[in-house]
């Protein structure tokens, strides 16, 4: 398996400052694997929060995520602050493809690199729907290639 070469700081248009906590440290004195995956959750549904195109309690439409990866490159450690990059690598008709980029402190390189796969949906149904046009539009300036890939 080959690992990608990390992307630095330019590659991501937003950019969330995540303090760590003690609690995210595990017993071999670094930030557990899963607390990675919180933090490319939080960064996500911060910008869609803020961009008004997420109603957590209300909304029609839901992003269930069907597919994640990360890759490490270096470890991050309590108290590190972290700057969770985020760009859009695909746009498709009802699906998202996020990366998001963990910066420890003011390093131009990731310590961590990832993505998931958010599918949209009826909540409801649970069936997918095509992206709604306010997110579509929220997303675009995220994407890495330009809008509508």
């Amino acid at each position: 398996m080959n690992k990608p070469a990390p992307a630095g700081r330019a590659a991501y248009p937003h950019f969330l400052p995540i303090t760590s906590r003690w609690m995210d440290n595990d017993v071999y004195g670094h930030v557990n694997n899963v607390v990675y995956y919180s933090y490319f959750d939080t960064v996500v549904n911060e910008y869609l929060i803020r961009a008004a195109v997420l109603d957590v309690e209300h909304g029609t439409t839901i992003g269930l995520v069907v597919e994640t990866q990360c890759n490490y490159f270096a470890p991050l450690v309590f108290p590190d602050r972290i700057d969770a990059g985020l760009r859009v690598a695909r746009l498709g008709t009802s699906s998202v493809r996020y990366e998001v980029g963990l910066f420890r402190d003011a390093d131009a390189a990731p310590a961590a690199q990832g993505h998931f796969v958010h599918v949209y949906v009826d909540r409801a149904t649970r069936r997918p729907v095509r992206l709604p046009a306010q997110l579509r539009a929220a997303l675009e300036p995220l994407c890495v290639a330009g809008p509508a890939q």
